[in-house]
């Protein structure tokens, strides 16, 4: 889990790679399972329905065995989300500054529905009011990484030392 920009999906196949483990993501998940986009789900019904079945979705999810799970960056944050992680799995926070958060979310290519229309100044109110909210809630990981600076290696051996 983390912020958008943070890296759980790509942080998160590669630990699913090195630890003989499915990787899923909750956003594709929840796009496959519902047949649209986040972006077209969250015009048509707005983002507190979004939240509703996104926790229903991780829910479903977290009672897969032999997974990791990429969350979507709020999922954590809504419905008591968080307890639940912590409940059923080992949670991972990769955790960045705003300002490296500013820099990969200004050069993404991936579709970011929140942040879609924001200019430079506003993403980066909208990232530091947004951490403000969430990193409380992210804090309460398992396992907390610097994600500038994630040694891959060391985290698989936090992650098989807190399975076994």
């Amino acid at each position: 889990m983390g912020a958008p920009g943070a890296g759980k999906s790509t942080i998160g196949k590669t630990l699913a790679r090195k630890i003989g483990l499915q990787f899923l993501d909750l956003d594709q998940e929840f796009e496959h399972y519902y047949h649209t986009s986040i972006s077209t789900f969250l015009q048509k019904f707005g983002e507190e329905t979004f939240r509703k079945y996104e926790n229903e979705m991780l829910q479903k999810l977290l009672q897969e065995d032999n997974i990791v799970l990429a969350t979507g960056g709020g999922a954590p944050c809504f419905h008591d989300a968080m307890s639940l992680i912590n409940e059923k799995a080992t949670s991972v926070y990769i955790k960045l500054s705003a300002e490296s958060l500013c820099v990969r979310l200004a050069h993404t290519k991936k579709e970011r529905p929140l942040i879609v229309q924001l200019t430079p100044e506003k993403l980066r109110d909208y990232i530091e009011k947004t951490l403000k909210i969430r990193e409380p809630i992210y804090l309460q990981a398992h396992i907390i990484t610097k994600g500038e600076s994630i040694d891959i290696g060391a985290l698989v051996r936090q992650l098989q030392c807190s399975i076994v």
